[in-house]
């Protein structure tokens, strides 16, 4: 998977239109191969991305936990140290 596109589901406070976008433009970039679409693909490409953040925003938005809500910022912390550990 695309490093870039991170896990949106059960955050206090709930994932943004602009993270569901976010991931799916890294999405649709990793699937076309491409950054930047030609002239001639750009209706597709931006197709592909609103299609694919309406049902990831369907999809956050119909799914059930029973586990408590994630804090953005003490994932950020564990994810930082990961990567000290890594590149260490």
């Amino acid at each position: 998977m695309c490093r870039n596109i991170r896990t949106l589901f059960n955050f206090d406070p709930p994932a943004t239109d602009e993270e569901i976008h976010d991931a799916a433009l890294q999405f649709v970039r990793k699937l076309s191969g491409t950054t930047r679409p030609s002239k001639r693909n750009e209706a597709a490409f931006d197709r592909a991305v609103r299609s694919i953040a309406e049902c990831a925003r369907e999809l956050l938005d119909s799914m059930e936990t029973s586990q408590r809500p994630r804090n953005r910022e003490e994932e950020a912390e564990k994810a930082r140290a990961r990567s000290a550990v890594r590149f260490a």
